[in-house]
Order: structure tokens, then sequence, then C-alpha cells
């Protein structure tokens, strides 16, 4: 069985990052999504608000597969948590050559303390490669329509924390 871990903030879960799942769930047998958390942050969603958005949006999206999607949270070094939830790949999202720059020095860092993981990167879609949770945030948070770059059960998140504001 071929364990991935697709790790992130997920700040909120955005399409993009759905788009992601998808091609994560082609290379594996299990994945872990890995929900970053550091307790120098604030982010917008606490960890069990973050869990729950993706475990909507994986059983909605991809009923099929969701008895192999786990969610767990993590604070230390992205190849120990992979390596502590048995997993030998470790997955990114590309959408640029921004991206790839950082990503690439990741993996290689990644490598030398985890000859074990490989890492594989899997291109944005077109129709998400300009989606990121910051503009995300900063739309929802100035009143504009964050429908077309997150899920419903992300968009009525946002909107429900940006009313307690």
């Amino acid at each position: 069985m071929r364990t991935a871990f697709y790790p992130g903030s997920f700040d909120p879960m955005t399409n993009g990052h759905s788009d992601v799942l998808e091609q994560a769930l082609a290379l594996c047998d299990r994945l872990v999504v890995g929900i970053g958390v550091h307790p120098g942050k604030a982010p917008m969603f606490s960890f069990d608000e973050r869990a729950s958005m993706i475990s909507h949006v994986v059983s909605e999206r991809f009923s099929e597969r969701s008895a192999d999607v786990t969610v767990q949270s993590f604070d230390g070094l992205v190849v120990d948590a992979a390596r502590a939830a048995g997993a030998t790949v470790l997955v990114r999202g590309l959408r640029d050559g921004t991206d790839l720059d950082y990503e690439m020095q990741m993996a290689g860092m990644n490598r030398a303390m985890a000859p074990d993981v490989t890492t594989v990167f899997t291109p944005a879609f077109p129709e998400t490669r300009h989606i990121t949770a910051t503009l995300v945030r900063q739309i929802a948070k100035m009143g504009g329509d964050v429908s077309p770059f997150v899920p419903l059960v992300v968009q009525k998140a946002l909107a429900a924390r940006i009313a307690e504001a």
C-alpha cells in the first residue's frame, strides 16, 4: 500500500488544494493531508475547522475514496510528519515558476533529511493556477465573491467568520 502525505496550511482549503488532492489520490492507495500548525501563527480557522472542511470536500467530491483520506496536524518538519504517517511520497502542488524554484529547494533539503520519502510535484490546473489561500482570505475580508475559488463549504465558513468579526 502506497501512502502519500500532502502538507499545507489549508487556511482555507481552495479549489487549487482540491485539484492537487485529486491528483494525489491517483498516485496512492492512502492519502494523509497534513495541516501545519505553528504556535507563532494565527490562522483564520482552527485546525479542527480546517480538518472538517477538508473532510467535507473529500466526502463530497471524492466519495469513492473518502475512506482512503485522513487529516492530521503536524508542527515539525514535513518529512518527519510524512514518516510518522507511514508515507513514502510527499505531494506538492505547483502553480508557477516561482513555486517550482522554492519547491525544488525544499525537495532537495527533504531528500537529504529523508531519502526514503520522494517528493512528487503536481501541476495546478489552468483554471485554479491563480488561486492562493492568502488572496482568498483578503477577498473575503473585503467583501468580495470567493465562490469561484473555494468549495461551497469553505465559502460558507468564510462568510460566517467575516460576519463574526
